[in-house]
């Protein structure tokens, strides 16, 4: 059996969990009371209200630690716990790291479809990129706006 047709297996976050001071809170407060004051003063319910389900739904979602996710990476695609994600999907991957955490990004063929991101561990690296760039093309790949934007408010 050649090494491109093995499997590669690993377990990773399913997103880098970021660490959060109380300023990041406070500063979270005044920015939703500051936008909930404007939607009071403009009379836009509707915005209030978004604004705070926003504001709940951040505070959930960045508490929450992320999950554990079973990837496999073999012949027929990424497997992503039960989801089989075919390479015939995807034009080409590139390869990111973010502080001391890599990951690899996975190019749609369709205009608007999503990218998908996946961490793994430096010791599976080489034979990730193997699998990978025996079907795929390799791109370089740096993050969006959103990605950077993301990062930067710690979410």
């Amino acid at each position: 059996m050649s090494k491109l047709d093995e499997s590669v297996s690993w377990e990773a976050a399913e997103y880098i969990k970021r660490t959060r001071n109380v300023w990041w809170y406070v500063g979270l407060f005044v920015i939703g009371a500051g936008l909930c004051a404007l939607s009071v003063y403009f009379k836009q319910w509707t915005f209030l209200a978004l604004i705070i389900v926003c504001i709940f739904a951040i505070l959930i979602t960045s508490s929450r630690p992320p999950r554990k996710i079973h990837y496999t990476l073999d012949t027929s695609g990424l497997t992503e716990g039960d989801r089989l994600r075919k390479y015939d999907e995807f034009r080409a991957f590139g390869i990111l790291k973010e502080d001391s955490h890599f990951s690899a990004i996975l190019i749609p063929k369709k205009r608007f479809a999503l990218s998908v991101k996946v961490y793994f561990p430096e010791t599976n690296g080489e034979e990730i990129v193997d699998m990978l760039g025996a079907r795929l093309p390799m791109e370089e790949v740096k993050l969006d706006f959103l990605d950077k934007i993301v990062n930067f408010l710690r979410i």
